[in-house]
This record gives C-alpha cells, sequence and structure tokens, in this order.
C-alpha cells in the first residue's frame, strides 16, 4: 500500500516544466507534420500513391459538394502539405496549426460528419478529424515551442 501511495504522490507532485511542454510540443508537431504532408503531397502532386489534383477535385466536387473542386482541393493540399511542413519545423507553426484545425473542421462538415464518430457501411467517420483538429489546436494555442525555427529567429532577432 506503501508503494502505490509513494506512486500516486510522485504522480501528483508533477509539474508542468518547461522541458517537458517543449519535448510534448515536439512530439504534437511531428505526428502533424507526419500526417499532413503526406496527405498534401498525395493531393496536390500524387505522392505515396495519392490520386494527384485532378481526381482530388473530382472527389470534393461530387463528395464533399464544393465547387470549385479544383480551387478546394488546391486550397486543401496547400493547407495540409505546406501547413504541414510549416508546423514540423516550427514557422509560422500557430498560424499553419490554425488552418490544419479549420482543415479538419471543413472535412468534417462536408464528408465524415454524415457516418458517425465511428462511421457506418458507407464510410468512415469524424473521429480522426476530431483527434487531429485537437492536436493541432494545441499547437495553435501554445505555439511551437523552443524546439523550432520560430524560436531560433526569435532569439536571433534580440541579439
Amino acid at each position: 500500500m506503501s508503494q502505490l501511495r509513494s506512486v500516486v504522490e510522485r504522480f501528483n507532485a508533477t509539474r508542468d516544466a518547461r522541458l517537458t511542454r517543449d519535448l510534448a510540443l515536439v512530439v504534437a508537431r511531428f505526428a502533424l507534420a507526419w500526417i499532413f504532408i503526406f496527405h498534401g503531397a498525395s493531393t496536390l502532386f500524387g505522392f505515396f500513391g495519392g490520386a494527384g489534383l485532378h481526381a482530388e477535385a473530382v472527389y470534393f466536387s461530387q463528395t464533399a459538394h464544393l465547387h470549385p473542386g479544383t480551387f478546394f482541393a488546391l486550397m486543401a493540399g496547400i493547407i495540409e502539405c505546406f501547413g504541414g511542413i510549416a508546423v514540423g519545423i516550427g514557422v509560422f507553426g500557430r498560424l499553419a496549426a490554425a488552418a490544419i484545425v479549420g482543415d479538419m473542421i471543413m472535412a468534417m462538415i462536408t464528408v465524415t460528419y454524415a457516418q458517425g464518430i465511428a462511421g457506418n457501411s458507407s464510410g468512415i467517420g469524424y473521429q480522426l478529424n476530431v483527434a487531429l483538429a485537437a492536436l493541432a489546436a494545441v499547437v495553435a494555442l501554445l505555439g511551437t515551442g523552443r524546439f523550432s525555427l520560430d524560436a531560433f529567429i526569435r532569439s536571433s532577432l534580440k541579439r
């Protein structure tokens, strides 16, 4: 019983240390970057076995009912690919993360919300959109942390 109490006390004694926060932001940023660079590059350029811009434009106009489909596919691809890069390296990270939140909200509104949170036989649900939007919101609200290009630029300008 005393060992359990010791573990609980140690857990409760932890605080939001600066290094812990910055490392958590790096993990969040890299996870977002990996997912969104992959998806955005497949949308824009057909990389990673993706459909490419034309096929995505058809999908946006027919399935998501967004017209003109090419415009919305291009915007989504830019936000996802280049927003993912920006979040990953930490330059304009708050702005890029906020754009990713908007991208995920738009995906929920236009495509996945109708299938429910877990999905149904006609498609996937919006649970992944919620998780990615929440993770991007963390970066948008907290910033990119000390281990980012933003922080490096700020410290260089102070000299």
